[in-house]
């Protein structure tokens, strides 16, 4: 089944990106260009994302992501 009509995006390769690692709706669009155009397949693609497994999203409920995403300390006293 088309989820973008505008490239041309499957459902199937939506779900073979996400298994490669895209979590996102932007990580889908930056991978197949689907929802950058009218938009009308975001919540689509949302949909087949669902709450799966996705690498940034464990580290944000493990809470390792402000130690993760924070400024290395040298960088912090400089600024």
């Amino acid at each position: 089944m088309y989820v973008c009509s505008c490239f041309g995006v499957t459902d199937q390769q939506v779900k073979e990106h996400a298994a490669a690692g895209a979590c996102t709706p932007r990580q889908i669009a930056s991978a197949t260009k689907a929802g950058t155009d009218c938009g009308s397949c975001v919540r689509t693609i949302q949909g087949l994302l669902g709450r799966g497994a996705c690498p940034r999203r464990e580290l944000l409920e493990k809470g390792r992501a402000a130690s993760v995403l924070a400024p290395a300390p040298e960088l912090a006293e400089v600024a």
